[in-house]
């Protein structure tokens, strides 16, 4: 197994364990979670925690499996239409309304539930990435860019 399938099953496991848990786990100044309960109730919480985090899991159980006989075509579909798609939803629910266009509803829901996180980041458009999102972006783009190296440079990464 070369490194950079290493790199991706690690990033791969970072992003199944950030969207598992990072509403659930009390984890200091990164996380708020009296105000996640708050803003949500825990039926949706469940809801939206599992709905967003089956594909992943599902990609990386099967990415760990076949790392040694080559990825099969399913495969490389539910990893790309998950990564890009995943993708899609960060730009749109952080960084376009941050860096772009305004977006009063979503900045006042941020502003409610990542209330007093950390974050390293000035406010723009109302909105204030926090720390453990920008954490998170950055392993998810990484994923997304060794998917991608992984399937146009090897043909040892798929099967048959």
């Amino acid at each position: 197994m070369n490194w950079l399938m290493v790199a991706f099953l690690g990033c791969q496991f970072l992003v199944v364990l950030f969207i598992s848990l990072h509403d659930w786990v009390p984890l200091g100044k990164l996380s708020n979670r009296p105000a996640i309960r708050a803003a949500d109730t825990r039926r949706r919480l469940l809801l939206v925690t599992v709905l967003s985090a089956l594909p992943f899991a599902i990609g990386f159980a099967a990415s760990a499996y076949y790392t040694r006989t080559g990825f099969p075509m399913w495969l490389m579909y539910l990893l790309w239409i998950s990564y890009i798609t995943g993708f899609y939803g960060m730009l749109r629910a952080w960084w376009v309304p941050y860096l772009l266009l305004k977006d009063p509803v979503r900045a006042a829901r941020y502003q409610e539930r990542f209330a007093n996180t950390h974050a390293f980041l000035p406010t723009r458009n109302g909105m204030r990435p926090d720390t453990l999102h920008v954490g998170f972006h950055v392993v998810f783009l990484a994923a997304l860019i060794l998917l991608c190296v992984l399937t146009f440079s090897t043909q040892a990464f798929l099967s048959g």
